[in-house]
């Protein structure tokens, strides 16, 4: 059996992560800004665009180590062909 090569080569979940910030930020603005949206209903204010998106940099950094995982443990089920 040949070596495997392959996990040296591949990419570490932090590098993944890194790729996957900024749609995981944007997702994470968006969807918080319309939450607080749909609280206004219960008598809450509405956040600003700007506040969405400061939120949503921050929340972006646990859900990008979260899709990150996830793209890892995609390619390491790919490449082994599970």
């Amino acid at each position: 059996m040949m070596p495997d090569d392959t996990q040296q080569n591949s990419w570490p979940v932090w590098k993944i992560s890194l790729v996957v910030y900024l749609p995981a930020a944007g997702a994470a603005a968006v969807n918080i800004f319309f939450l607080s949206l749909l609280l206004q209903r219960f008598g809450l204010a509405a956040l600003s665009p700007v506040m969405s998106v400061f939120l949503g940099a921050i929340f972006g950094v646990p859900f990008a180590w979260v899709g990150g995982r996830w793209f890892r443990h995609m390619i390491d089920k790919a490449e082994n062909n599970e």
